[in-house]
């Protein structure tokens, strides 16, 4: 795309067919249009139109060129798109809480059910997040927080609703889905056996490490003496860190010389890297030379190349068997959620199982572009 290409907004151009499809949806000017009902709750252009105008604006000026209409329709369009998906969600969550409280009460029971968990919703807003709020964005109270906000495309009102949404939908979800799932050995096994490959290693090392780098002494009989003396002090006083925190002249002098696990074969000195993964361990080296200066290393620790041993990578595997049961259940609950909250939408593509939303014909003529009859 000219203009918004490789932007914020649009990181890559679309098709042709894609562009196509997109000049012949709707897209409303008006902010009371509605584009979307969750249950009974709309979701108007309104709410997002000035998050969209004021990242518009943002890339414009960066861009600093001019962008034909079809293609800002276009980044205008996904942009609302985007959002209004994220905002669907967030209600279906809402609502299905709502459902789940006051499932067979009547109307009544349930606006009052509504108003009581968004007033303790609302609480925690005023407690926890405004001031977290006011602190990121440099205000000094909420009136100058709102001021800010609305530059942002957004307002403090439109914050305390999505916390208000997001909040009652993270309930929702904390309620159905156990957020630590019984993980079997068997599981795991099962896990580690299929993905050998992912906890492959290469060799690796810790050392501690003195240096005197040859650019320091007028010659390198000078800087070979300095080295010496280094070991010698190391040697007979029993801390090689000690001496490289006062000596050495390598990166990691300053914490004691020592060399955290290290790959074979990252390391810019070749000979360095060969000794390294050559001598015994827990002991100090002879005097090495390579191009730029002398060292003398310890090995601390060696592990060869292979693949991890299943008890060093079953924590990481059950976290990551967690995370998979987590998602599989929220897919699932989602699934679940659809059959009892209806969605209507302008855009029903962009969420599973909606319902397509009809604009008025003078509207909807309007925002696709065509003249209305």
């Amino acid at each position: 795309m000219i203009g918004l290409a490789g932007s914020e907004i649009v990181a890559q151009g679309p098709s042709l067919d894609e562009f196509r499809r997109s000049a012949s949806l709707p897209l409303p000017e008006d902010p009371a249009a509605v584009l979307a009902v969750v249950g009974n709750s709309p979701i108007l252009l309104g709410d997002i139109k000035p998050r969209v105008d004021v990242r518009l604006e943002q890339v414009l000026a960066k861009t600093k060129q001019k962008v034909p209409k079809d293609e800002l329709r276009y980044a205008r369009l996904r942009m609302t798109r985007g959002l209004l998906t994220q905002m669907i969600r967030d209600r279906v969550m809402r609502e299905a809480f709502l459902l789940d409280q006051v499932a067979t009460e009547t109307a009544e029971k349930r606006r009052e059910a509504d108003e009581t968990m968004q007033s303790k919703a609302r609480q925690m807003f005023f407690e926890d997040e405004l001031p977290n709020l006011m602190k990121k964005m440099d205000a000094a109270d909420a009136g100058e927080l709102d001021r800010k906000l609305g530059e942002a495309g957004s307002s403090l009102m439109a914050k305390q609703n999505e916390f208000i949404n997001a909040m009652l939908g993270h309930l929702y979800i904390r309620s159905k889905i156990n957020q630590d799932p019984p993980i079997s050995l068997a599981e795991i096994r099962e896990y580690y056996h299929s993905n050998r490959s992912d906890f492959e290693r290469e060799a690796r090392a810790t050392w501690e490490q003195l240096t005197v780098r040859f650019e320091n002494f007028s010659d390198q009989d000078a800087a070979y003496q300095a080295i010496w003396e280094m070991g010698r002090e190391a040697f007979f006083g029993g801390s090689m860190q000690a001496v490289a925190r006062a000596k050495s002249q390598e990166p990691f002098a300053d914490t004691g010389g020592l060399h955290d696990w290290t790959n074979q074969g990252s390391l810019a000195s070749n000979i360095l890297d060969e000794q390294i993964f050559s001598l015994p361990t827990d002991a100090m080296s002879q005097i090495i030379k390579d191009q730029d200066a002398f060292h003398i290393v310890r090995v601390l620790d060696r592990t060869s190349a292979g693949v991890q041993p299943m008890a060093e990578v079953q924590d990481k595997i059950r976290e990551i068997l967690r995370k998979q049961k987590i998602e599989a259940a929220q897919r699932d609950l989602m699934e679940e959620v659809r059959s009892r909250v209806t969605v209507w939408s302008l855009y029903p593509d962009d969420i599973p199982g909606a319902q397509p939303l009809s604009l008025p014909e003078s509207i909807a003529s309007a925002s696709s572009g065509a003249t209305p009859r």
